[in-house]
């Protein structure tokens, strides 16, 4: 093959490196724009799991650069005046200079040609098989044929700029330092002897009010200098091109033309917060050399590349968006203690949790779970230190909850003419006998025309309201759970079929009339409602007040208003579904009168010492849809008014929104209602685990946490998750305690079972002999 190179970075070396060894008679040229000793930057980082990559990939690279690095095994975290040091992490690091000089001596002794100070375009090879666009995140070949990659550029609103020091560090380690401008935050991390790279970062606000945008280089790092005095020790911060810049999220909807690949940086970017960028462009290079080494021609092996890779590099880009906008949030942490500060830095990204830290760490961990519930104990609640967080009480007014685990409203679609039957009997009951410390009825709809299917269940009627009491009467009399009933109205999204058999889609017979705030209907084929009159909203609220009485009447423990996912309440929410222009319409204050209207009239039929709470779309997913801003008024409107807790979910709006999806991906939302708007709030979305449970709740991003689909096929995942963490008394029927004692015997076993394949399971330290130190386990 003839293979040419653009780009001499570590991604363009390494890959001429693999496919030179394995296929020796190919030609390949690199062709770099810079010297071969310019570098701008400092140092990289990799972990031991990255260490264990490279050493398989090619081992005398791997050595070169072992032998190289500067190795720690904590990350430190220094922030309102404490410090956290957590262990078990293992990490090098290397000079970013270092690093290119090994590749480029690993890449000469194997044939690699290497040219330097040199453009080059992809028509100076005219005779080559392949090339490889690995010039870097401003790539001139993406942008060249931009309308092919379709590179989507995020341009993050942070300011960052990367300087040096001569300050030794023995740990990976964060300074968060308030001054009047705001907070300064500094990445920091020891390549060689001597040398450590310091990553500077605040808000654009701070930014501003520094004065930093009229700074030059040596301005910059003489005023940064003052702000990191203390921490810096008398050391000097170095500059090297050390320019302020927003950090660019970059993703390409292809990564293929023809027999030119985009590689590294050019086609995706991973922010500096997690140190991926480096390993990622590295991967790369061994995920294409892979490509190649499974035969097939040129345009089979990038397909495979492409196909086999992205997947990997998505997920990584997903941890590293998540991390940033962590850091781009900082202020919103600031109140915390600064354990729970500590706990939250590392927890960040989602890729540590509660678990994994208790293995690499776990007097830290202890630390955090005593703060959480010394904090509960604070209000008044009998908390235990030797609980995890998932098992500490919470109280809403005079509800008491035995623990933060919340059985998810989830729609059965399986009345008749909304009556409950023996299926919801069982439903709610064996989850609530479960252990959860709170059960959800699924939407009820307050009149037959608020249904969304025929099959959804409403409190209308007495019939209805006896069988809803039958099922209460049981949740009291068996089990500590409490259970909340959720009212709403379906809007544009009724008169729909039973969700398996087509969700959202219209009846074709027995359809009844539809309103909403604006006469737009969901999809095309769907039913054009009704826009609500004044005389509507009047019906529609003494509805909800009437349904409430029923709650009352039917012994419900807490209340919670529908103005989610696209129904009549959250369409006078959204601006993509209210057009209207009257006092309705326009304005987040307009949009918010009527549900206000109605939850108003709710709180006031409501039991005063029953706590009630609001389910809202957060975000629509789509361009023109609710802002953050918007969010968070809305959340400070239904807390003025009396809610006592806000469950946070998304989208659900319109039929052509964009979700996201992901582990816990509903989470930012629920972090920023409560750490912003300074309200309780529940957190639900692709939440699976008991670990994530812990993980959000002792970084303070959430006071309950609801999980839907868990409970779906385990009703006693509370239960099990109690035995996971050796917590003896959790809630169980009599009649189940022999099979609860057996579960604690069992799960006993279990854990030390899985605490042994983990840590036989972890990453090899790469440390070297004279640095290696006894680690925790990853």
């Amino acid at each position: 093959m003839r293979i040419a190179v653009i780009g001499g970075g570590p991604a363009g070396l390494y890959f001429a490196i693999l496919m030179k060894r394995d296929f020796p008679a190919s030609r390949i040229t690199v062709v770099e724009r810079n010297r071969a000793d310019d570098t701008f930057g400092f140092g990289v980082v990799f972990s031991d799991a990255t260490l264990d990559i490279f050493r398989a990939a090619d081992e005398p690279s791997y050595r070169a650069i072992t032998e190289s690095f500067a190795y720690w095994d904590d990350i430190a975290i220094h922030a309102k005046g404490a410090v956290h040091r957590i262990g078990g992490n293992g990490f090098c690091g290397c000079s970013r200079r270092t690093l290119l000089l090994l590749l480029q001596d690993r890449a000469r002794a194997l044939g690699v040609e290497l040219e330097y100070r040199r453009e080059a375009t992809p028509e100076d090879f005219p005779d080559a098989d392949l090339i490889v666009a690995a010039d870097g995140i401003n790539s001139p070949i993406r942008e060249r044929w931009r309308d092919h990659f379709r590179p989507e550029v995020d341009l993050r609103p942070n300011r960052f700029a990367w300087m040096g020091s001569t300050r030794p560090f023995d740990a990976f380690t964060f300074f968060f330092r308030e001054r009047p401008e705001g907070i300064f935050i500094a990445h920091c991390y020891q390549y060689e002897k001597g040398a450590s790279t310091w990553v500077l970062e605040t808000d654009p606000e701070t930014f501003a009010r520094a004065g930093l945008d009229a700074m030059d280089e040596e301005q910059s790092a003489r005023y940064l200098e003052d702000v990191f005095a203390e921490e810096l020790q008398g050391h000097r911060l170095q500059t090297n091109r050390s320019n302020w810049r927003r950090f660019p999220a970059i993703r390409c909807a292809s990564w293929v033309k023809d027999n030119i690949v985009l590689l590294g940086d050019a086609k995706a970017s991973a922010h500096f917060s997690i140190g991926s960028g480096t390993k990622l462009a590295m991967e790369d290079s061994i995920a294409l050399h892979q490509a190649f080494r499974a035969g097939g021609d040129v345009a089979t092996c990038l397909s495979r590349f492409e196909t086999s890779r992205r997947e990997d590099v998505e997920k990584t880009q997903h941890a590293a968006d998540v991390s940033l906008v962590w850091f781009e949030h900082v202020k919103r942490f600031w109140h915390f203690n600064p354990t729970q500060f500590a706990f939250g830095v590392m927890t960040r990204s989602k890729a540590i949790t509660w678990d994994n830290l208790a293995l690499r760490a776990p007097d830290f961990v202890t630390e955090t779970q005593t703060l959480f519930a010394a904090e509960a104990r604070g209000r008044g609640l009998p908390a235990s230190d030797n609980k995890p967080p998932m098992f500490q009480p919470f109280a809403l007014r005079g509800m008491q909850l035995a623990n933060r685990v919340v059985v998810s409203p989830m729609d059965m679609y399986s009345a008749e003419d909304g009556l409950p039957d023996d299926f919801h009997f069982q439903h709610y009951t064996s989850r609530a006998l479960g252990g959860a410390g709170l059960v959800f009825t699924e939407m009820t709809c307050v009149s037959p025309e608020a249904r969304i299917t025929p099959g959804c269940t409403g409190l209308w009627n007495d019939a209805q309201q006896a069988e809803w009491a039958r099922i209460v009467d049981f949740v009291h009399a068996r089990s500590a759970s409490k259970i909340c009933l959720q009212l709403g109205h379906a809007g544009r999204k009724g008169a729909t079929k039973l969700m398996w058999d087509g969700m959202d889609q219209p009846l074709e017979a027995g359809a009844w009339p539809i309103l909403s705030a604006s006469p737009l209907p969901y999809y095309t084929q769907s039913q054009v409602p009704r826009e609500m009159t004044r005389a509507d909203m009047d019906a529609v609220r003494e509805d909800f007040v009437t349904a409430t009485r029923r709650g009352i009447a039917a012994g419900f423990d807490m209340l919670e208003l529908h103005c989610a996912h696209g129904y009549l309440l959250a369409s006078f929410l959204s601006p993509l579904t209210n057009i209207r222009t009257d006092e309705y319409g326009g304005s987040v204050e307009n949009r918010l009168r009527f549900p206000l209207e109605v939850f108003a009239a709710m709180r006031a039929a409501w039991p005063k010492d029953k706590p009630m709470s609001v389910r809202i779309s957060a975000t629509d997913w789509k361009d023109g849809g609710l802002t953050d801003a918007d969010c968070l008024a809305i959340a400070r409107a239904f807390a003025a008014a009396g809610a006592d807790l806000i469950d946070v979910s998304t989208g659900q709006t319109v039929h052509d929104a964009e979700p996201v999806y992901g582990r816990m991906f509903q989470l930012p939302w629920s972090d920023m209602i409560r750490n912003e708007a300074g309200i309780a709030t529940l957190c639900v979305g692709n939440i699976t685990t008991a670990d994530q449970v812990n993980t959000i709740l002792g970084a303070g991003r959430a006071d309950l946490v609801a999980l839907g689909r868990p409970h779906l096929t385990n009703p006693f995942f509370t239960m099990q998750a109690a035995a996971q963490y050796g917590v003896r008394d959790v809630a169980c029927p009599p009649q189940y305690r022999w099979g609860k004692d057996a579960l604690l015997r069992n799960e006993a076993r279990n854990q030390a079972d899985l605490r042994e394949l983990r840590l036989k399971a972890r990453p090899k330290s790469h440390a070297p002999a004279a640095q290696a130190l006894p680690r925790a386990a990853e």
